[in-house]
């Protein structure tokens, strides 16, 4: 049994034109050869890439353009096991800021383990997240730590799970807190923006956000990600219970248009989705079953990806069995229909009612979901 961490948006890559390239990231994993390789993929929240490559004696390098400052994942699959297991399942990640900077990236056995030198921008981030008590992902291993250093007993005993859980939770909820003091304290830094978006989370207390975004310097604010933030803001006073969901049009899996007005008359649960999103896949066969309960009583699932890669798409869908509508523009967390409904991180459900009008938006899903459509459609 292990936790699963959910990471946002602003880890997904973006297209952009060619452009001179200004960073490099180069670095040396002890003396790891082919099949191993390295993925990157990095985003401002505008414009960003992916690669890849083969290492050589430990050693690899990529280069590209950024403008301003972006984030990065970094991932090693030692064993050539491809991108996808290597990010989900290998684990050897980490994630970063950086800027138009030549970094270095050094260890003797994994990426994990590895120390970064040449970046001012990764030097404010180490320090920002020693202030907010580490990293998510850091938070992450400490209770896989705790779990996996438990006696055969306790790794059968649901209260030790629990109990490691509870202080991952509180960890969490700590760490949540400093966050948001940091970006009261720190209005002039990047990572106070950082700090706000990610604290946010996926159902925004606007009235608590908002102010604190509204005190951050103008030029951090016209940052990428600082519009993206505000567009979430801005969505967040359009999406409430008991308004009309705010319509969009998008193409299905065989270019043709689905519009959500089309829906008009059924009871809609969209669903903000990927491929990459383990959470979002597991909560698949519950989806099922409700779809076969309810769907001949006027009930339908619109699922939204936010893939950028058709092929990915498409195999997630088919491997799952998803039998309800799937629609994407295939933009990740840049599609217009994802800023409009303010998605920071996936899975996102939104419960429609029959005119049209959200019942639902804090993400309900699961049990609460069931309960929900079994006293909407017990007659």
């Amino acid at each position: 049994m292990k936790f699963k961490i959910l990471i946002f948006a602003s880890l997904l890559p973006f297209f952009a034109a060619a452009q001179a390239p200004n960073f490099t990231i180069s670095g040396k994993i002890g003396n790891l050869d082919r099949p191993a390789m390295v993925y990157l993929d990095y985003t401002n929240n505008v414009t960003g890439g992916e690669d890849s490559t083969l290492l050589v004696n430990g050693t690899f390098s990529f280069s590209g353009h950024t403008d301003g400052i972006s984030t990065a994942r970094l991932s090693l699959g030692h064993n050539g096991e491809g991108k996808r297991l290597s990010i989900y399942k290998g684990g050897d990640n980490i994630y970063f800021y950086f800027a138009a900077e030549k970094m270095t990236i050094g260890s003797k056995d994994s990426l994990i383990n590895a120390e970064v030198k040449g970046s001012k921008v990764y030097d404010e981030y180490t320090a920002y997240n020693k202030t907010i008590g580490g990293s998510i992902m850091e938070l992450d291993r400490m209770a896989n730590n705790e779990l996996s250093s438990g006696t055969p007993q306790q790794q059968k005993d649901t209260n030790f799970f629990k109990s490691v859980d509870a202080r991952f939770r509180k960890r969490v909820a700590q760490r949540r807190e400093k966050q948001i003091q940091f970006a009261k304290d720190n209005p002039d830094s990047f990572f106070a923006l950082v700090a706000l978006t990610d604290a946010a989370g996926s159902k925004m207390d606007v009235a608590k956000i908002e102010p604190i975004y509204n005190a951050i310097t103008e030029n951090i604010r016209a940052t990428g990600l600082g519009k993206n933030m505000a567009k979430r803001i801005q969505a967040a006073h359009a999406i409430v219970v008991g308004d009309l969901a705010p319509s969009f049009t998008l193409n299905d899996v065989n270019g043709k248009p689905i519009s959500l007005a089309d829906l008009k008359g059924k009871v809609v649960l969209i669903d903000f989705w990927a491929s990459w999103c383990e959470p979002c896949r597991a909560e698949s066969p519950n989806l099922k079953t409700q779809y076969e309960l309810y769907k001949n009583k006027g009930f339908e699932i619109l699922s939204i990806s936010v893939d950028t890669d058709r092929k990915s798409w498409l195999k997630a869908i088919a491997d799952d069995g998803l039998p309800w509508l799937q629609a994407s523009d295939l933009k990740g967390f840049n599609s217009e229909t994802v800023k409009l409904y303010g998605i920071g991180g996936v899975p996102s459900f939104f419960l429609i009612d029959r005119d049209g009008k959200i019942i639902a938006n804090a993400n309900i899903q699961g049990a609460p979901l069931n309960q929900r459509l079994a006293e909407m459609f017990k007659n």
